[in-house]
Protein backbone atom coordinates (compact mmCIF):
# COMPACT_ATOMS: atom_id res chain seq x y z
CA UNK A 1 0.00 0.00 0.00
CA UNK A 2 0.89 3.52 -0.64
CA UNK A 3 1.16 6.52 1.47
CA UNK A 4 0.09 9.01 -1.44
CA UNK A 5 -3.30 10.01 -1.05
CA UNK A 6 -5.10 10.04 -4.26
CA UNK A 7 -7.18 13.04 -3.23
CA UNK A 8 -6.41 16.23 -0.94
CA UNK A 9 -8.00 18.84 -0.28
CA UNK A 10 -8.34 21.75 2.71
CA UNK A 11 -11.04 23.64 3.97
CA UNK A 12 -10.75 26.84 5.74
CA UNK A 13 -12.94 28.92 8.10
CA UNK A 14 -13.06 32.22 6.76
CA UNK A 15 -13.34 31.85 3.25
CA UNK A 16 -16.98 31.11 2.77
CA UNK A 17 -18.83 33.92 1.26
CA UNK A 18 -21.95 34.80 3.27
CA UNK A 19 -20.06 35.31 6.58
CA UNK A 20 -17.46 37.42 4.61
CA UNK A 21 -20.33 39.22 3.81
CA UNK A 22 -21.60 39.82 6.99
CA UNK A 23 -18.36 40.71 8.49
CA UNK A 24 -17.47 43.32 6.33
CA UNK A 25 -21.23 44.75 6.34
CA UNK A 26 -21.00 45.11 10.07
CA UNK A 27 -17.24 46.33 9.58
CA UNK A 28 -18.83 49.08 6.92
CA UNK A 29 -21.95 50.35 9.54
CA UNK A 30 -18.81 50.58 12.12
CA UNK A 31 -17.28 53.20 9.51
CA UNK A 32 -20.59 54.86 9.04
CA UNK A 33 -21.44 55.48 12.95
CA UNK A 34 -17.95 56.82 13.22
CA UNK A 35 -18.39 59.21 10.15
CA UNK A 36 -21.68 60.65 11.53
CA UNK A 37 -21.03 60.95 15.32
CA UNK A 38 -20.62 64.52 16.26
CA UNK A 39 -17.21 65.83 17.52
CA UNK A 40 -15.72 62.98 16.81
CA UNK A 41 -16.07 62.06 21.19
CA UNK A 42 -14.26 58.71 22.87
CA UNK A 43 -16.86 56.27 21.94
CA UNK A 44 -16.63 57.00 18.00
CA UNK A 45 -13.46 56.45 18.07
CA UNK A 46 -14.07 53.15 19.25
CA UNK A 47 -16.69 52.06 16.32
CA UNK A 48 -13.26 53.06 14.18
CA UNK A 49 -11.29 50.50 15.92
CA UNK A 50 -14.19 47.81 16.10
CA UNK A 51 -14.63 48.15 12.20
CA UNK A 52 -11.02 47.40 11.96
CA UNK A 53 -10.51 44.99 14.22
CA UNK A 54 -13.35 42.91 11.97
CA UNK A 55 -11.61 43.28 9.23
CA UNK A 56 -8.14 41.82 10.54
CA UNK A 57 -10.08 39.06 11.92
CA UNK A 58 -11.46 38.23 8.88
CA UNK A 59 -7.96 38.57 6.96
CA UNK A 60 -6.71 36.29 9.81
CA UNK A 61 -9.85 34.00 9.42
CA UNK A 62 -8.74 33.40 5.85
CA UNK A 63 -6.13 31.79 6.82
CA UNK A 64 -7.08 29.24 9.38
CA UNK A 65 -7.51 25.29 8.26
CA UNK A 66 -10.48 23.51 9.29
CA UNK A 67 -9.84 20.22 8.50
CA UNK A 68 -8.44 18.65 5.46
CA UNK A 69 -9.29 15.70 4.09
CA UNK A 70 -7.11 12.94 2.10
CA UNK A 71 -8.29 9.35 0.05
CA UNK A 72 -6.00 7.33 1.09
CA UNK A 73 -5.07 3.62 1.23
CA UNK A 74 -8.41 2.47 1.31
CA UNK A 75 -9.66 5.15 3.74
CA UNK A 76 -11.08 8.34 4.47
CA UNK A 77 -8.67 10.79 6.60
CA UNK A 78 -10.01 13.84 8.14
CA UNK A 79 -7.75 16.00 10.17
CA UNK A 80 -9.37 18.77 12.13
CA UNK A 81 -8.19 22.02 13.76
CA UNK A 82 -5.29 22.21 16.25
CA UNK A 83 -6.26 19.60 18.99
CA UNK A 84 -8.79 17.93 17.03
CA UNK A 85 -8.61 14.39 16.36
CA UNK A 86 -7.60 12.63 13.19
CA UNK A 87 -11.05 10.86 12.24
CA UNK A 88 -10.49 7.79 9.84
CA UNK A 89 -12.93 6.09 7.77
CA UNK A 90 -12.48 2.65 6.40
CA UNK A 91 -14.01 2.59 2.76
CA UNK A 92 -14.18 -1.46 3.31
CA UNK A 93 -17.46 -0.55 6.01
CA UNK A 94 -18.69 1.71 2.98
CA UNK A 95 -21.65 0.00 1.37
CA UNK A 96 -23.28 3.39 -0.14
CA UNK A 97 -21.53 6.64 -1.48
CA UNK A 98 -23.56 9.52 -3.10
CA UNK A 99 -23.32 13.13 -3.99
CA UNK A 100 -25.66 15.31 -2.18
CA UNK A 101 -26.14 18.86 -1.52
CA UNK A 102 -25.10 19.49 2.49
CA UNK A 103 -27.90 21.05 3.75
CA UNK A 104 -31.24 22.90 2.26
CA UNK A 105 -30.67 25.88 4.59
CA UNK A 106 -28.65 29.07 3.39
CA UNK A 107 -26.29 29.65 6.42
CA UNK A 108 -24.43 26.57 7.70
CA UNK A 109 -21.80 26.53 10.54
CA UNK A 110 -18.62 24.63 10.43
CA UNK A 111 -18.68 21.70 11.85
CA UNK A 112 -15.76 19.06 12.72
CA UNK A 113 -17.39 15.51 13.78
CA UNK A 114 -20.72 16.23 14.85
CA UNK A 115 -22.74 13.96 15.46
CA UNK A 116 -27.01 14.06 15.45
CA UNK A 117 -29.12 11.86 14.98
CA UNK A 118 -27.42 8.84 13.41
CA UNK A 119 -25.55 10.96 10.89
CA UNK A 120 -21.62 12.31 11.21
CA UNK A 121 -21.01 16.00 9.65
CA UNK A 122 -18.08 17.18 8.34
CA UNK A 123 -18.57 20.79 6.70
CA UNK A 124 -16.35 24.30 5.91
CA UNK A 125 -18.03 25.87 2.91
CA UNK A 126 -19.75 25.04 -0.24
CA UNK A 127 -22.92 23.76 -0.80
CA UNK A 128 -21.65 19.85 -2.09
CA UNK A 129 -21.01 16.72 0.23
CA UNK A 130 -20.42 13.38 -0.06
CA UNK A 131 -23.19 11.07 1.85
CA UNK A 132 -21.37 7.59 3.14
CA UNK A 133 -23.25 4.62 4.44
CA UNK A 134 -21.68 2.47 6.33
CA UNK A 135 -22.91 -1.47 7.12
CA UNK A 136 -24.65 -0.04 10.72
CA UNK A 137 -26.26 2.83 9.12
CA UNK A 138 -24.38 5.06 10.52
CA UNK A 139 -24.54 8.04 7.25
CA UNK A 140 -21.76 10.35 7.09
CA UNK A 141 -21.93 13.63 5.59
CA UNK A 142 -18.63 15.86 4.10
CA UNK A 143 -19.09 18.82 3.17
CA UNK A 144 -16.57 19.47 0.04
CA UNK A 145 -16.12 22.14 -2.84
CA UNK A 146 -14.49 19.35 -5.13
CA UNK A 147 -17.31 16.82 -4.20
CA UNK A 148 -17.03 15.57 -7.86
CA UNK A 149 -12.89 14.51 -7.89
CA UNK A 150 -14.13 13.36 -4.17
CA UNK A 151 -16.70 11.10 -5.24
CA UNK A 152 -14.50 10.06 -8.11
CA UNK A 153 -11.38 9.27 -5.92
CA UNK A 154 -13.53 7.51 -3.25
CA UNK A 155 -15.07 4.95 -6.56
CA UNK A 156 -11.38 4.71 -7.28
CA UNK A 157 -10.20 3.76 -3.76
CA UNK A 158 -12.81 1.39 -3.56
CA UNK A 159 -12.31 -0.61 -6.51
CA UNK A 160 -8.77 -1.34 -5.51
Amino acid sequence: MSDKAIFVEKQYLGREFIPITIRLVLAMFCFAAYFFTDERERNGDLLVVVGFAIIIISIIMGFLLHFGTRVQNKSILLNGLWTARLVKIDLNSIVKVEKGIYSRYLFNNPVYNLHTKGTIRFYAAGNDAIHLTDRDGLLYIIGSQHANEFLRAIHEEMKK
